[in-house]
């Protein structure tokens, strides 16, 4: 890889992380920042930011790069521009796996929490599966199928995910929040649940560049180079499903970073994926971490749902997306 993009991408994530870690309700300043972190910082300052916006700031980070990897993943998988977790319904069927795990009500502890991001999973798996078998034709996946295919799993898990908030007690507004992505479960327990699912799901996916190349020729073309389609499609589905999911579980559901990021990627540095991967997660980090940010900033001393942020500032540029493909065949 070329290092130039790989480290603009580093230091891009830097700047959105400085921000969020010093914006909010309580400005801290960069000298007070760097102060607290070597343990010399104000007590109310330090309490901020160990307590409060450091654990928020890594689990929005860690959520941006699982959705920019996943994204990225989903298009090269299906061959299709509009493939992401939240257009696909895999982030909506990930948070119906979350809600089923809450409303449960296992105990807030470490082995407590663990359920909620293997529900996730479990259920991310079983849409993207589903999604895939009834939008395939014979061995292309055109674009009209997949949105529609996406849009029923996703109106039937949303259904769903209502009824069990419904049904809960003194948690709707909540659940709610989280479910806009509020990113309300933002403490470090929290953050190790979801850390081995993205840490197994974006290591595989950081690996598989060479065979989302492959299958950009086209299923045949990829056996005959060498490469074992239907093992590797397998693998990296289960990884951008297991990544999916890991964002889900305790951010909420946060649209279109896994459309936006990618595109912009290969506008920027091209479609080899060998680059695309990594970049994508790296600026998914970014971009949502600015999100964030912004999410806490317009309504001051008010916060809206990071989700809200991405959603207005996606679905344009998903439109822009939609008319592109249509005019490059992709129906």
């Amino acid at each position: 890889m070329k290092k130039t993009p790989f480290l603009s991408g580093l230091l891009i994530l830097g700047v959105a992380l400085l921000l969020s870690l010093a914006i909010g309700s309580v400005f801290i300043p960069p000298a007070e920042l760097w102060a607290v972190l070597r343990g010399n910082g104000t007590e109310i300052a330090s309490a901020i930011l160990l307590k409060i916006r450091l654990p928020r700031t890594v689990l929005i980070a860690l959520t941006g790069m699982a959705l920019g990897g996943s994204g990225a993943a989903y298009q090269g998988l299906f061959r299709n521009p509009l493939a992401d977790p939240y257009l696909i319904g895999v982030a909506s069927g990930a948070g119906l796996g979350a809600v089923i795990a809450m409303s449960v009500k296992w105990p807030y502890s470490f082995w407590g929490l663990m359920a909620v991001p293997m529900a996730a999973f479990v259920a991310a798996l079983i849409t993207v599966f589903a999604v895939y078998w009834l939008a395939r034709v014979g061995r292309t996946v055109p674009t009209t199928n997949l949105i529609l295919a996406g849009v029923a799993f996703s109106s039937f898990a949303t259904s769903l995910t209502s009824f069990l908030m419904l049904r809960s007690t003194g948690e709707v507004r909540r659940a709610l929040g989280w479910l806009l992505g509020g990113a309300s479960q933002s403490g470090w327990t929290a953050i190790l649940a979801i850390l081995p699912y993205l840490l197994i799901g974006l290591g595989i996916l950081l690996v598989s560049g060479q065979a989302l190349n492959l299958l950009q020729f086209g299923d045949d073309q990829a056996q005959q180079l060498g490469l074992n389609v239907t093992r590797a499609k397998t693998i990296m589905l289960v990884s951008a499903s297991m990544a999916a999911a890991s964002a889900v579980a305790f951010s909420g559901i946060i649209g279109f970073v896994g459309l936006v990021v990618p595109h912009i990627v290969r506008l920027w540095n091209g479609p080899d994926y060998r680059r695309l991967l990594p970049l994508s997660i790296l600026g998914g980090g970014a971009a949502l971490l600015f999100s964030d940010v912004l999410a806490r900033v317009v309504l001051a001393p008010q916060e809206i749902p990071v989700g809200i942020v991405t959603a207005l500032a996606g679905a344009p540029f998903f439109l822009w997306v939609l008319r592109r493909a249509k005019n490059q065949g992709f129906w």
